[in-house]
């Protein structure tokens, strides 16, 4: 089968180690199925697998990729759930499972024409949403899902702050949030970036670190050391702060003072349950929200798309097709 795959990890220079060829087709264990992959989204999680921060040299080479839609060996149309947990964990949820990875940490990933993966990491992929929506889904938007609807406990018309649009994940916090009625605040150090914010549904979007017109109920921030004190600031009196990551680096300081005295919630989260799977790609069927996709590319062309992913030029999802 054809594939996309880590052959080598370089941190200065992580897409020489990027190489396309033929693999082995995949043979699944007990308890696993192969999907035929039908289209597949890129993550900044690739590029991070190439620089050696989330893959081992041990484990080279490795096909690369985190999310897919395709169909299983009876035909369905499924999404695959990236999350792969420890069968002995007895179920629950899987993103607090100590021994869980991703695709493409341990077990081949996404990016080629067939996947190997545990028969409960398919959700069932709605006819409403093509292949290239759907591959959008289990990483950036079911991350996003995640933090909006399970770790931000906000009511209906809260103000929210989302850190760097332009990255899946802060696009699909700008889509989701507005379409639930709260105020949305984007930032972004790119002009155009915060055009394409307040065309996603964002009340306004400012230069990175410029004043809100308001202090929000909650930030969302996947960038870390560039912005985590203007997260902080940015939030009233009990507010919350999610985190997914962070891209810029870990926060110089994490500003306690502030934290104690305006009683301030500091808030991790990772990706996200099969069953907020299910649940987004439900909501996404029914509600017509669909990922905002920057560009689509044959999957024999793939180096372009993770060319633009690290040189910063997209706004939105980057998707394969095969």
């Amino acid at each position: 089968m054809f594939a996309i795959t880590a052959a080598r990890i370089s941190p200065e220079d992580p897409l020489s180690g990027l190489e396309a060829g033929e693999r082995p087709d995949p043979e699944p264990r007990e308890g696993w199925t192969v999907v035929d992959v039908r289209a597949a989204a890129l993550n900044h999680h690739d590029l991070w697998s190439l620089r050696g921060t989330a893959l081992s040299e041990k484990h080279l080479p490795m096909v690369l990729g985190t999310d897919a839609a395709g169909t299983d060996e009876d035909g369905n149309e499924v999404i695959v759930h990236g999350v792969v947990g420890d069968p002995a964990a007895g179920g629950g949820d899987e993103t607090l499972d100590p021994r869980r990875s991703l695709f493409s940490e341990v077990y081949d990933g996404c990016l080629a024409e067939k996947i190997a993966v545990p028969r409960r990491n398919l959700v069932p992929k709605p006819p409403e949403l093509s292949f290239e929506e759907a591959a959008c889904l289990p990483t950036a938007w079911l991350t996003a899902y995640s933090m909006l609807f399970g770790k931000a406990d906000l009511r209906p018309g809260s103000a929210v702050l989302v850190q760097g649009a332009g990255g899946g994940v802060s696009a699909a916090l700008i889509r989701l949030a507005s379409h639930v009625g709260h105020r949305v605040y984007a930032t972004s150090r790119s002009g155009a970036k915060r055009e394409r914010a307040l065309a996603l549904g964002a009340h306004a979007a400012l230069p990175t670190g410029e004043r809100l017109p308001e202090r929000v109920d909650a930030v969302f921030d996947s960038v870390g050391k560039a912005t985590w004190g203007h997260s902080l600031r940015s939030l009233k009196p009990g507010g919350a702060v999610i985190t997914c990551g962070a891209t810029s680096g870990d926060a110089p300081s994490a500003e306690l003072n502030r934290v104690f005295f305006l009683q301030l919630r500091v808030i991790g989260s990772t990706m996200g349950t099969r069953e907020e799977l299910d649940a987004l790609a439900r909501m996404c069927a029914r509600t017509g929200v669909r990922p905002e996709i920057d560009r689509v590319l044959p999957l024999d062309r793939a180096r372009e798309g993770f060319r633009a992913m690290l040189d910063g030029d997209h706004f939105g999802k980057i998707v394969f097709t095969v």
